[in-house]
């Protein structure tokens, strides 16, 4: 109980952010309070150029654009650019973000556009690839730049299978998808263009969750009897920061 008490404590901006309006377009755990413990460890300055990849429905690009004063390139392929921008337009901050419509391995930047390049909760459905990092997304980050990412994962990797109590909710996918912060650090390492800052588990996993089962979404409640058969044993958030060389 303490420790999650420090975490709200830490976690005092995107508290901020009307209730409603980020439960209505979360799309899985917080990712405000994600993007706001992962913002912690990286040098963000105003003005800068920020890819948010894998956006969703803006939550993390609208964080950062708000409270950073960065100028944003929302991405997202399962979100339309026109929705996005209609959500970025309601917070005044059409000129601080820019939707864009495109798929992981089609992005339609410059090499080195960007000063720092972000994805939460999405990396782990194209960067498991291994050498995505190499080839789409290190290319756009600048010499000196940073690159971060914080996903869904998993506190030691299931050796022995899937447990018991977790298959009722397993979906195929998972096993490709979640890992844990060895395994992600592994396949960076092999990555000569970055070069690893730190690769750990966030302190939010419980308070972002929180946040996402109290959702009237149909996705929200399925994945409430997976979280209490999961129990605090399994699954964590991982987050990894790099510099490009």
């Amino acid at each position: 109980m303490n420790k999650l008490k420090v975490v709200k404590l830490t976690l005092k901006k995107s508290r901020e952010y009307d209730a409603d309006f980020v439960k209505e377009n979360m799309m899985g755990p917080n990712s405000m309070k994600i993007v706001e413990e992962l913002s912690e460890s990286l040098k963000i300055e105003k003005g800068m150029r920020v890819l948010d990849l894998g956006c969703g429905r803006g939550l993390t690009s609208i964080f950062l654009a708000k409270e950073y004063d960065v100028t944003v390139f929302a991405t997202d392929l399962w979100i339309s650019a026109t929705e996005n921008y209609e959500r970025i337009r309601s917070m005044g901050l059409e000129d601080k973000i820019i939707p864009i419509h495109a798929e992981a391995h089609d992005l339609p930047f410059a090499n080195e556009f960007f000063d720092l390049a972000i994805c939460v909760d999405a990396y782990h459905y194209f960067g498991v690839e291994e050498d995505y990092l190499t080839k789409h997304f290190a290319p756009l980050v600048k010499k000196g730049g940073q690159i971060a990412v914080a996903v869904p994962g998993l506190k030691e990797e299931f050796t022995n299978g899937v447990p018991a109590e977790l298959q009722p909710y397993w979906f195929e996918d998972m096993t490709l998808t979640l890992h844990s912060y060895d395994w992600w650090y592994n396949l960076w390492k092999t990555c000569d263009s970055v070069r690893i800052q730190e690769c750990k588990e966030l302190k939010c996993l419980e308070e972002a969750w929180q946040d996402w089962l109290s959702c009237d979404n149909d996705y929200a409640r399925r994945d409430i009897g997976m979280m209490e058969a999961e129990g605090g044993n399994y699954f964590n958030l991982v987050s990894i920061v790099a510099t490009k060389l």
